[in-house]
C-alpha cells in the first residue's frame, strides 16, 4: 500500500482468486494502483467454451462473462493491495447497477478491464466498484458492482 503501481500474472491471479477454468476470465493484471484502480487483460480466443452456445456461427463474449471479468480484475486488485494470497478469499455479487453493453467482444480481442474503487477499504468485506471493458480504444461494457470479499470460516 505504498502508492507503487504493481502487476499480477496468471500464478498470482490464481492465488487470489478462487475461480479456475473455464471462469477464471482474467489473464492478467498490468496495473495495480494500491486498492484504487486496475487494469486487467483477458485474451479472448475461439476456444472459450461459451462460444459453443453464443453463438456457434456468430461467436460473441456474453455480456455477463465480461462484467465477471472486471469484478476478477477488482478482486485481483484488492487481494493484491492486501495480500490475500493464498488465503482462499471468496468473492460474492450483491448488486449490478448502470450496466450498458456498447460493443460486441469476439475471439480475437484483447479485453481490458479498467476498474476503480468507488467504496471499501482495507479489513471490510463490502466493495463497491466502477468498472469499464475496453478492446482498443472502444468501450464495450461499462458497470458499478457492489461484491463482498471474505476468507471462508476455520
Amino acid at each position: 500500500m505504498d502508492g507503487e503501481t504493481k502487476s499480477a500474472d496468471s500464478q498470482l491471479i490464481r492465488r487470489i482468486l478462487p475461480h479456475r477454468y473455464p471462469f477464471l476470465l482474467v489473464d492478467k493484471v498490468i496495473a495495480i494502483n494500491d486498492a484504487r484502480s486496475a487494469i486487467g487483460i483477458k485474451n479472448v480466443t475461439v476456444n472459450e467454451p461459451y462460444f459453443l452456445g453464443h453463438f456457434p456461427d456468430n461467436p460473441v463474449m456474453p455480456g455477463v462473462t465480461v462484467i465477471e471479468a472486471m469484478a476478477q480484475t477488482a478482486a485481483v486488485m484488492v487481494g493484491t493491495t492486501f495480500e490475500y494470497t493464498d488465503q482462499n478469499l471468496n468473492v460474492y455479487f450483491m448488486a449490478i447497477d448502470k450496466c450498458k453493453f456498447r460493443r460486441m467482444v469476439v475471439p480475437g480481442d484483447v479485453l481490458q478491464m479498467h476498474v476503480t474503487t468507488l467504496r471499501g477499504r482495507g479489513g471490510e468485506k463490502v466493495w463497491k466498484f466502477r468498472g469499464e471493458a475496453r478492446v482498443e480504444d472502444q468501450v464495450a461494457a461499462s458497470a458499478e458492482f457492489t461484491a463482498m470479499m471474505e476468507m471462508p470460516r476455520s
